[in-house]
Protein backbone atom coordinates (compact mmCIF):
# COMPACT_ATOMS: atom_id res chain seq x y z
CA UNK A 1 0.00 0.00 0.00
CA UNK A 2 1.93 3.41 -0.82
CA UNK A 3 1.09 6.09 1.55
CA UNK A 4 0.21 9.71 -0.26
CA UNK A 5 2.52 12.52 1.46
CA UNK A 6 2.44 15.89 1.10
CA UNK A 7 1.59 17.67 -1.82
CA UNK A 8 0.58 14.37 -3.20
CA UNK A 9 -2.33 13.77 -0.70
CA UNK A 10 -3.29 17.08 -0.69
CA UNK A 11 -3.93 16.92 -5.03
CA UNK A 12 -5.58 13.39 -4.44
CA UNK A 13 -8.06 14.91 -1.52
CA UNK A 14 -8.86 17.82 -3.90
CA UNK A 15 -9.66 15.78 -7.07
CA UNK A 16 -11.35 13.45 -4.18
CA UNK A 17 -13.83 16.20 -3.22
CA UNK A 18 -14.20 17.41 -6.96
CA UNK A 19 -15.35 14.02 -8.03
CA UNK A 20 -17.86 14.25 -5.53
CA UNK A 21 -19.08 17.43 -5.75
CA UNK A 22 -19.62 16.91 -9.56
CA UNK A 23 -22.10 13.71 -8.65
CA UNK A 24 -24.24 16.02 -6.72
CA UNK A 25 -24.27 18.49 -9.12
CA UNK A 26 -25.52 15.63 -11.79
CA UNK A 27 -27.74 13.98 -9.22
CA UNK A 28 -29.34 17.50 -8.32
CA UNK A 29 -29.51 18.49 -12.44
CA UNK A 30 -31.34 15.03 -12.75
CA UNK A 31 -33.67 14.71 -9.63
CA UNK A 32 -34.72 18.89 -11.14
CA UNK A 33 -35.75 17.51 -14.04
CA UNK A 34 -37.74 14.67 -12.67
CA UNK A 35 -39.95 17.16 -10.28
CA UNK A 36 -39.92 19.62 -13.24
CA UNK A 37 -41.33 16.86 -15.65
CA UNK A 38 -43.52 15.38 -12.98
CA UNK A 39 -45.34 18.27 -12.24
CA UNK A 40 -45.49 19.65 -15.51
CA UNK A 41 -47.26 16.39 -16.32
CA UNK A 42 -49.99 17.16 -13.07
CA UNK A 43 -50.46 20.66 -14.74
CA UNK A 44 -51.29 19.60 -18.31
CA UNK A 45 -53.75 17.23 -16.90
CA UNK A 46 -55.63 19.55 -14.51
CA UNK A 47 -58.94 21.74 -15.29
CA UNK A 48 -57.27 24.94 -12.93
CA UNK A 49 -54.55 26.67 -14.65
CA UNK A 50 -53.39 29.98 -13.93
CA UNK A 51 -52.61 31.65 -17.07
CA UNK A 52 -50.97 35.21 -16.32
CA UNK A 53 -50.56 37.22 -12.87
CA UNK A 54 -49.18 40.68 -12.49
CA UNK A 55 -48.00 42.23 -9.22
CA UNK A 56 -49.64 45.22 -8.23
CA UNK A 57 -48.23 45.73 -4.57
CA UNK A 58 -46.42 44.24 -2.63
CA UNK A 59 -47.37 40.92 -1.76
CA UNK A 60 -50.60 41.61 -4.06
CA UNK A 61 -50.80 40.34 -7.63
CA UNK A 62 -53.67 40.06 -9.91
CA UNK A 63 -54.23 36.67 -11.27
CA UNK A 64 -55.74 35.00 -14.68
CA UNK A 65 -57.00 32.19 -14.05
CA UNK A 66 -58.53 29.40 -16.58
CA UNK A 67 -60.87 27.11 -14.81
CA UNK A 68 -62.33 24.82 -17.20
CA UNK A 69 -63.07 26.63 -20.16
CA UNK A 70 -63.80 29.86 -17.97
CA UNK A 71 -61.62 32.47 -17.10
CA UNK A 72 -61.75 34.49 -14.12
CA UNK A 73 -59.20 37.41 -12.62
CA UNK A 74 -58.78 37.29 -8.73
CA UNK A 75 -56.58 39.53 -6.79
CA UNK A 76 -54.32 37.84 -4.88
CA UNK A 77 -53.31 39.68 -1.22
CA UNK A 78 -51.19 38.15 1.85
CA UNK A 79 -54.27 36.64 3.90
CA UNK A 80 -56.80 36.68 1.15
CA UNK A 81 -58.04 35.72 -2.39
CA UNK A 82 -61.05 38.37 -3.66
CA UNK A 83 -62.58 37.36 -7.40
CA UNK A 84 -62.39 40.95 -9.53
CA UNK A 85 -64.92 38.97 -12.17
CA UNK A 86 -65.31 36.46 -15.19
CA UNK A 87 -63.50 37.14 -17.88
CA UNK A 88 -65.19 36.25 -22.02
CA UNK A 89 -61.78 34.48 -23.69
CA UNK A 90 -62.90 36.76 -26.37
CA UNK A 91 -61.67 39.61 -24.91
CA UNK A 92 -58.10 38.05 -24.04
CA UNK A 93 -55.47 37.87 -26.16
CA UNK A 94 -54.44 35.48 -28.09
CA UNK A 95 -53.52 32.79 -25.27
CA UNK A 96 -51.27 31.02 -27.68
CA UNK A 97 -48.35 34.45 -27.32
CA UNK A 98 -49.00 33.68 -23.65
CA UNK A 99 -48.19 29.58 -23.90
CA UNK A 100 -44.75 30.27 -26.69
CA UNK A 101 -42.55 31.99 -23.95
CA UNK A 102 -38.87 32.07 -24.37
CA UNK A 103 -37.03 29.16 -22.28
CA UNK A 104 -33.65 30.03 -20.44
CA UNK A 105 -31.38 28.59 -23.66
CA UNK A 106 -32.95 31.52 -25.52
CA UNK A 107 -32.65 33.85 -23.80
CA UNK A 108 -29.07 33.30 -22.25
CA UNK A 109 -28.33 32.93 -26.10
CA UNK A 110 -30.07 36.37 -26.99
CA UNK A 111 -27.87 38.05 -24.01
CA UNK A 112 -24.76 36.44 -24.96
CA UNK A 113 -25.47 37.96 -28.60
CA UNK A 114 -26.63 41.44 -27.28
CA UNK A 115 -23.93 41.32 -25.05
CA UNK A 116 -21.27 40.46 -28.28
CA UNK A 117 -23.09 43.57 -30.63
CA UNK A 118 -22.09 45.77 -28.08
CA UNK A 119 -18.28 44.84 -27.70
CA UNK A 120 -18.48 45.12 -31.57
CA UNK A 121 -19.57 48.73 -31.66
Amino acid sequence: MIILTGKADSYAQFITVLLIFVAVLAVTAWVTKWIAGYQKKQGVESNIEVRETARIANNKYIQLIRVGETYFAVAVCKDAVTTLGEIPAEQLKDMSTLENTSGFREILERAAKKENEEKDH
